[in-house]
């Protein structure tokens, strides 16, 4: 099972690491916190994305991506949901006072678990997301190197990997270059109002999405 090719192998790869470096919502999303909130919200919303991609690749491997990508209302539907979830999330971080995403010793526990979630619904009520890896991974599976299923799922888990060799080392370098920032309470409310923008900005951008 999944015996393939150096050919294979180095086109995959090459794609997955293009795919991770290039620029995107996932990663203004990661950054964002990460200038907010130190590399622990950073590193929050980098495994919450994960977690949500990695949901993706399992409708992809089970064929649920196909009936979002194929159906009109269901794109929709799943569409709006998430519009509507950026722009909650983007107007409470707008009209907070600057404590809506610090961590300090009594909330950091709360604060890790609430950037999570929110990366792994951002991700997940994402249909283009559902559609690239539909489109994506099965340009990767092979006639006799196992079940289709699984070769989507194993590609899928790779991207994911891969990640992982890119973004840990953004959030470590963002964190670093602007820790001294956070210290200051007003330069937070005004951080507070740029991530809320960035939100409302990805909800704008999301709803401006065709299939």
């Amino acid at each position: 099972m999944f015996n393939y090719d150096l050919a294979h192998w180095s086109t995959f790869l090459l794609a997955a690491f293009l795919l991770n470096i290039s620029p995107g919502p996932d990663l203004v999303f990661i950054l964002s916190h990460t200038v907010k909130g130190g590399k622990r919200n950073g590193t929050a919303a980098m495994l919450g994305i994960w977690t949500g991609a990695f949901g993706h690749v399992l409708f992809a491997a089970l064929g649920l991506s196909a009936i979002v990508a194929a159906s009109a209302t269901a794109f929709s539907i799943v569409k709006w949901v998430g519009v509507t979830y950026l722009c909650w999330l983007g107007i409470k971080a707008v009209f907070s006072d600057g404590g809506h995403l610090l961590i300090d010793k009594d909330s950091s526990e709360d604060s890790f678990s609430s950037v999570f979630k929110q990366g792994v619904f951002i991700d997940l009520l994402n249909p283009k997301v559902a559609t690239f890896f539909l489109a994506f991974l099965p340009q990767f599976v092979v006639q006799g190197a196992g079940p289709v299923w699984a070769q989507l799922l194993f590609h899928g888990t790779l991207i994911i990997v891969t990640a992982a060799f890119v973004e840990p080392f953004l959030i470590f370098a963002g964190d670093r270059m602007t820790g001294k920032l956070r210290e200051s309470r007003k330069l937070r409310v005004w951080l507070d109002r740029a991530l809320g923008g960035i939100l409302i900005a990805l909800g704008v951008r999301l709803a401006a999405m065709e299939r």
